[in-house]
């Protein structure tokens, strides 16, 4: 997705570059100047608010557009008869009622991603290895799935794409990625063994992702199985299974016999059927990376599932800050295939770099047009890296705080070291919910925090709590990686106290506007590049760069914008004191000697 730089946009669409960046503060969007570069989406967003305060325009050239068919009609019908002309406008009326229609066929529906999760030893790969009728498990050391693997199986329902995920939690890792992909997830408990620390895990995952959970009860063959257990069990989760009045389906199976095999398989279409999904293979192509690797002898190889347009071979892809041309494309069954539509996993060789797993691909056109993907991908994380901790402040607001009058959600992770200290935290959290604050602790166990934990608190926005536990070295590596915050406590006061801040956190923040300061224009220096300067003398307080700026001419506010630049003599300043001559741009090449320069910020005010 192409960049563009604000003032270029400003230009482009005839606008003041002080409008643009109002615009943009009122969308939310970070930036450190008019020279920085915003997404192609936000470009549609602010030509779509451009047209919203001209529509005194707009309605004349969209009604101009339907007028013209009718004419056409008005001026054939003299010719015609009396009977056809009554006739005619009917026809107008047909054919629109059809195009909707034909338009929702030309959008097919694609075949369901599935992920299969569970515990290491529950049978998650002999249940997958049953359905593609290929021997996998038999080769894999200690039945443990050592990779992301997508294939495609033939059902008696249609295809369906299996992610095959590893249960163990040596690879939470790839587990979490694999269920960002997919649009149903299985949870596999084993009939003899119910819940395990695992299988908790893996349904935490699934809620994060929001994807729709069948829960499929294996090994139902064996004579210990209790399938009810395993029922039971999951209502202590808030997962309510149909026959006990809720909406969680379960389907009892058998990996070794088969029983249920074809009900699950029922399950996942229906399931497919109520989430209508879509892809249209004639539209913009878009995947995500399931697996990278290096072979020794082609190089490096990624798999990459299709999710909307077609895939063909020679096509230049761009992924992060990397991108490649396609050389050949191989199918899950290990053929060549030269194009490949949505919902299909593919292997391609034609990266230089290993790229990782669940990052976004999108298609260019030619190698300039990768590249210029690439140059704007790598601008803007040089402008996130700058202005880190303004965005967090923005995410605080922005992706925290949720509409007035919302129920608002804490997401947490508990860990500590006994179960005991599990419960009782959990006992005091569930207390200090409020009506307008809920807390959800996502997942809660005993023992040091796993990077499985850190990549379900990046998917989710949730802090991790520890209790006389601490993370590791490589844990903490990850959770900065991703900006996750692991807080350690020992004494159980000071945890509550850090839950306190992150509920406070939580409630609507109420701002007011703080003066600054004033300064007289007295002489209006015309720069080629900056536009007007205003040379000006502070009369009053203090005025800083980025501030919100009034002009009063006389009585009569003339432009209200923000201060961009600030100079004493030559150097640029961020603060200038009552008493002392600077430069002040506005950003208004209106400005005039005698104008009044008031500034102004907006700072929170503190709530009890």
């Amino acid at each position: 997705m192409s960049k563009v730089r604000i003032y270029t946009l400003a230009k482009d669409l005839g606008v003041e570059n002080a409008k643009m960046l109002d615009i943009l503060d009122g969308l939310g969007v970070s930036y450190k100047s008019v020279s920085s570069t915003i997404e192609e989406d936000t470009v549609e967003l602010i030509k779509e608010i451009l047209a919203a305060e001209a529509e005194g325009s707009v309605p004349a050239q969209a009604e101009a557009t339907p007028a013209q068919p009718e004419a056409t009609v008005a001026t054939a019908a003299p010719v015609q008869t009396a009977a056809p002309a009554q006739t005619a406008p009917a026809q107008p009326v047909a054919d629109q009622t059809e195009a909707p229609v034909s338009t929702e066929k030309e959008i097919p529906h694609r075949a369901p991603v599935v992920t299969i999760m569970g515990h290491v030893d529950h049978g998650k790969t002999s249940l997958l290895d049953y359905i593609r009728k290929t021997k996998v498990a038999a080769k894999e050391a200690g039945g443990i799935t050592q990779h992301v693997g997508a294939f495609e199986a033939k059902t008696s329902k249609g295809k369906i794409v299996f992610i095959d995920t590893p249960g163990h939690e040596a690879f939470t890792t790839i587990r979490a990625r694999g269920a960002n992909v997919a649009d149903i997830a299985i949870i596999v408990i084993a009939a003899d063994d119910s819940l395990m620390p695992q299988t908790r895990e893996a349904i935490a995952h699934a809620q994060a992702a929001k994807v729709p959970m069948i829960v499929a009860i294996n090994k139902v063959d064996l004579p210990q199985a209790d399938p009810e257990r395993v029922k039971t069990d999951l209502t202590q989760l808030n997962l309510v299974p149909e026959e006990y009045g809720g909406d969680l389906v379960v389907v009892p199976v058998s990996a070794k016999t088969g029983e249920g095999v074809e009900d699950l398989l029922e399950y996942i279409s229906l399931t497919a059927e109520i989430e209508d999904l879509r892809a249209d293979p004639k539209g913009t192509f878009s995947g995500v990376v399931i697996e990278g690797k290096v072979d020794k002898q082609a190089g490096v190889l990624a798999t990459v599932m299709v999710q909307e347009g077609t895939l063909h071979v020679s096509d230049f892809l761009v992924v992060g800050e990397n991108y490649g041309k396609i050389k050949a494309m191989t199918d899950s069954n290990g053929a060549r295939i030269k194009e490949a539509g949505p919902s299909t996993p593919v292997q391609i060789l034609g990266f230089s770099e290993v790229p990782s797993s669940g990052e976004k691909v999108i298609s260019a056109k030619n190698e300039h047009a990768a590249r210029e993907v690439v140059a704007g991908r790598a601008d803007v994380r040089r402008d996130e890296e700058d202005a880190r901790d303004r965005r967090k402040g923005q995410r605080s607001l922005e992706d925290l705080l949720g509409p007035l009058g919302s129920v608002r959600t804490v997401n947490l992770i508990l860990r500590a070291d006994t179960q005991g200290s599990v419960e009782a935290i959990q006992g005091i959290l569930a207390r200090k919910e409020k009506d307008d604050v809920k807390i959800n602790v996502m997942l809660a166990g005993i023992g040091a925090p796993t990077e499985g934990d850190v990549l379900l608190a990046s998917t989710a926005e949730a802090t991790i709590l520890c209790f006389s536990v601490t993370a590791s070295g490589g844990v903490k590596k990850v959770a900065d990686t991703k900006g996750v915050d692991i807080k350690s406590y020992r004494i159980i006061y000071e945890l509550i106290d850090e839950v306190d801040r992150l509920i406070k956190g939580n409630l609507e923040p109420v701002f007011e506007e703080k003066y600054l300061g004033r300064a007289e224009v007295r002489m209006v220096i015309r720069h080629p590049k900056s536009g007007n300067i205003a040379g000006s003398y502070v009369t009053d307080g203090s005025l800083k760069r980025n501030a919100k700026a009034k002009v009063t001419r006389g009585k009569q506010v003339v432009y209200e914008g923000t201060i961009v630049g600030l100079k004493r003599f030559k150097d640029d300043v961020r603060e200038v004191q009552t008493g002392y001559e600077c430069g002040i741009n506005v950003d208004w090449n209106d400005v005039m000697e005698g104008d009044i320069i008031e500034a102004s910020e907006m700072v929170e005010v503190e709530q009890n």
